[in-house]
């Protein structure tokens, strides 16, 4: 106990932690905030399923998007390392291989697309309405898809390098400007929900552009020259193909998770899908949020495994679990006490406020609950433990497959519970892996 004051007080951390995290927490709020704009534009449309059409169509890309996580994931524990060798050749070749993946995965993901929306709609069994225009919705982002991944690669770098200022720039501009458009495309040039879709493209063109610049200087600090001669050998992209191949895995079961969320909330009708949708843009926000103290996890746990500084990773840990759990409260506290705003803010639709409403509770506890699978998540990036990351959530889905199938009977109610006790899964197997790996003494080496 008396280490774990000592850790808590050593002011220098507090200030690396959050000379990380409070840029980041900023710009991360960024993010739910566009969901936010977007469900309070198209929810004051006259009907149900144009808000439901985005909420599934915006499903189907994110699961789509953020199933390719491991881009920016793969190279924040990458870059952290190089950065904590002061290796500048290594940071140069971890961010021309992050570049050059995120291509080819969104020719890739371009080519799926497609067949894949036909295979998700034909599963919601949606109404006729609601499909139509969710396939509009969801063609029509995939054109952002490559600077959507290029922005992974380039945040995933930035962060490893412990620089926070040039994701801040990026996502601040990506989604201040995708607001604007929204309202503009949306309201101004009444193109409905295409509108919502054209604005998020745009954005994320000029997102990844303004990524590309700000690498310069960037480089400037850690001197080195690519090595193109070596991108041409195999056994040089196999450590990063590796763990983006796990983080792949883990990225996808988690995801399967809100896509199975989605298909089971379409088929209980039209308002409920659309009432999910506005409650998990809370759990976005908090997400988001919190994530800002994971990213600092990852730089610095990253850095300090890099350098084989023991006391910095142990400081690191907590003072970023410490205030974490006060995050956490508070945003428990925010939708206790101002769930209901929050709701009316996204839509004035009556019968998706009263649904909404019902499952408010769930939401207060969320925050709770799945703060620790985020810290967790942070630490075990920054170590380019993804082996580990990946098969902790294949067990937690596991476990969670059959408990959400039992539950069905109790429609929604189910649906929220099996959501709940999945967050809190994720946090007891990394828990226990963790803790496995500290018995060993493991954490300091990243690849044994």
């Amino acid at each position: 106990m008396s280490q774990l004051l000592a850790d808590w007080r050593h002011r220098a951390t507090h200030r690396k932690v959050w000379a990380l995290a409070a840029p980041m927490i900023l710009s991360n709020i960024s993010v739910p905030l566009v969901a936010l704009v977007d469900s309070a534009v198209i929810g004051h449309l006259p009907h149900a399923h144009q808000l439901g059409a985005v909420a599934v169509g915006g499903s189907l890309y994110s699961l789509l998007a953020w199933a390719m996580g491991f881009l920016r994931m793969g190279a924040t524990g990458f870059a952290a390392l190089a950065s904590g060798r002061n290796d500048g050749a290594g940071l140069r070749q971890v961010l021309a291989q992050g570049l050059m993946l995120a291509l080819l995965f969104s020719l890739l993901l371009g080519l799926v697309g497609l067949p894949f929306s036909h295979f998700a709609l034909s599963l919601m069994q949606p109404s006729a309405d609601l499909a139509q225009t969710t396939r509009d919705f969801f063609n029509t982002r995939l054109l952002g898809l490559p600077a959507a991944l290029g922005t992974f690669a380039l945040i995933g770098w930035f962060l490893g390098t412990q620089n926070a200022r040039a994701p801040l720039a990026i996502l601040l501009a990506t989604n201040l400007l995708n607001i604007v458009l929204n309202l503009w495309f949306v309201l101004g040039l009444d193109w409905g929900v295409l509108g919502s879709a054209r604005a998020s493209v745009v954005a994320e063109w000029a997102g990844v552009l303004l990524g590309l610049m700000l690498t310069r200087p960037a480089l400037r600090r850690y001197p080195g020259q690519v090595a193109w001669a070596a991108l041409r050998r195999w056994h040089n992209w196999r450590p990063l193909l590796a763990v983006n191949r796990d983080i792949f895995i883990r990225s996808l079961a988690l995801q399967g998770v809100f896509f199975l969320i989605t298909v089971q909330g379409a088929r209980l009708g039209d308002a409920t899908v659309a009432a999910n949708a506005l409650l998990l843009n809370g759990l976005m926000l908090t997400a988001q949020a919190l994530d800002g103290l994971a990213h600092a996890v990852e730089a610095l746990c990253g850095h300090a495994i890099g350098a084989r500084d023991r006391d910095g990773l142990r400081r690191s840990l907590v003072v970023a679990c410490g205030w974490s759990l006060l995050a956490s409260l508070a945003f428990a506290l925010l939708f206790l006490l101002g769930g209901h705003l929050f709701i009316d803010l996204q839509t004035d639709i009556a019968s998706v406020r009263e649904t909404a409403y019902v499952y408010l509770p769930y939401l207060a506890l969320l925050p709770l609950v799945a703060v620790w699978s985020y810290l967790l998540d942070g630490l075990f990036i920054g170590a380019t433990r993804a082996r580990e990351m990946r098969n902790g959530m294949l067990v937690s889905v596991a476990i969670i497959l059959p408990v959400a199938w039992l539950s069905m009977g109790l429609g929604n109610h189910g649906l929220w519970v099996s959501f709940l006790l999945f967050m809190a899964l994720r946090a007891v197997t990394l828990g226990l892996i963790g803790w496995r790996l500290r018995r060993r003494d493991a954490w300091l080496g990243a690849t044994d």
